[in-house]
């Protein structure tokens, strides 16, 4: 169960064919952007998935998928319940991996660093942008604990669309908003044959970025 990557690069951008330290002058957002366009442009699933790895009080790990909903030069954003595993663990220990994976195209971009809550207003913009149904669901959901049932959860569904009727504005719930991870660490992966992949990794030091190649 091995693939050898073969080197392949979507039309519009043959010069990604070989990453390498000087791609990243301009920073890691361009590249980081572009990569996701190309995702975007050849179809992967969800192209704004994120794997989110967190610690939690105890120092034990975890991960989950996770959507993307901003990437910026502030860093990577993903909207959350307050009271998730997720969320719980970030307050404990404000520190964060999130890796972006398109297996399609043979690439991987990880990223790390410090996390913070963003905005009421930052929240409020995306929440407008949400679904009907995705915004009953926040407040349907109490993220991460425990219910007896499917059938309890349908129902705490369906008494959130009662509170709310079928037409009026949902009010962000006061338990819900976004995350923000500032990147002090990005590592760009290309598969390649035999192993010989290609890595590039940019660090934040003492308020410089130093970019490098890394051996696979």
């Amino acid at each position: 169960m091995r693939v050898n990557y073969i080197p392949t690069a979507p039309a519009e951008e043959p010069s990604d064919i070989d990453l390498g330290p000087e791609d990243l002058d301009g920073g890691w957002l361009p590249y980081a952007r572009r990569w996701l366009a190309a995702a975007v442009s050849a179809g992967v699933p969800e192209p704004n998935a994120i794997v989110l790895g967190t610690v939690d009080e105890h120092g034990h790990p975890a991960t989950r998928t996770v959507l993307c909903k901003g990437i910026d030069a502030e860093g990577v954003t993903f909207f959350t319940n307050y009271g998730s595993d997720k969320a719980r663990h970030l307050d404990a220990v404000p520190y964060a991996s999130a890796t972006f994976v398109w297996l399609p195209l043979h690439r991987q971009i990880s990223i790390r660093g410090p996390v913070v809550r963003v905005s009421a207003e930052e929240t409020e913009a995306y929440w407008r942008t949400r679904p009907r149904g995705s915004q009953l669901g926040a407040w349907a959901s109490q993220q991460s604990q425990p219910i007896a049932s499917r059938a309890d959860l349908d129902h705490a569904l369906v008494e959130a669309g009662e509170r709310f009727g079928v037409d009026g504005d949902i009010p962000v719930p006061p338990f819900w908003g976004g995350l923000r991870i500032s990147p002090d660490f990005v590592e760009f992966w290309q598969g390649r044959p035999n192993r010989m992949h290609n890595r590039v990794r940019t660090r934040l030091v003492d308020g410089r970025w130093h970019t490098q190649r890394l051996q696979p």
